[in-house]
């Protein structure tokens, strides 16, 4: 069984997970956000950290700023994204939306499944912020697909 925690500023398991992946900046939108100063949910399995979703609240809009799970189909990504929306409806929120890439396809399948909609695509936008933002962003990304668009989608949390 997954439990979703809220991280405490300063939680070590954040980051280690974010020193074990690599991560902790990502750029959207023309952007660099430190997933360090975002508030996180940590999702673990038998004290294992399994995942972890950064997230910002800007008025009524809940971006989902990074989400990592460990494999596919464990119901770890979905878990996040259901106390996500406890958080989100709790802080008032009445979006919730995110960023990607191109290359993304199994986040994008993931996402609508879950009602998002594609909301707008930022066509070189991701090539923009290799150039000019993160030039760690890499050339080609999941199934050897170039990195180049930024798709952002959003869902609305009902009443």
């Amino acid at each position: 069984m997954v439990e979703v925690s809220e991280a405490a500023a300063g939680d070590a398991r954040l980051e280690q997970f974010f020193h074990s992946h690599r991560t902790t900046r990502v750029a959207r939108r023309g952007t660099v956000l430190d997933l360090r100063e975002k508030p996180a949910l940590i999702a673990s399995r038998d004290d294992e950290v399994v995942g972890v979703l950064s997230y910002d609240v800007d008025g009524a809009d809940c971006e989902v700023v990074h989400m990592r799970a460990s494999g596919q189909w464990g119901g770890v990504g979905t878990a996040l994204l259901d106390r996500l929306d406890e958080v989100a409806r709790g802080q008032g929120c009445s979006r919730l939306w995110l960023v990607t890439t191109n290359d993304n396809i199994d986040a994008i399948r993931f996402y609508q499944r879950r009602g998002y909609r594609l909301r707008e695509v930022r066509c070189g936008a991701a090539e923009d912020a290799r150039r000019s933002l993160l030039p760690e962003i890499p050339e080609t990304g999941n199934y050897e697909l170039p990195i180049r668009d930024e798709l952002e989608f959003e869902r609305a949390l009902g009443g």
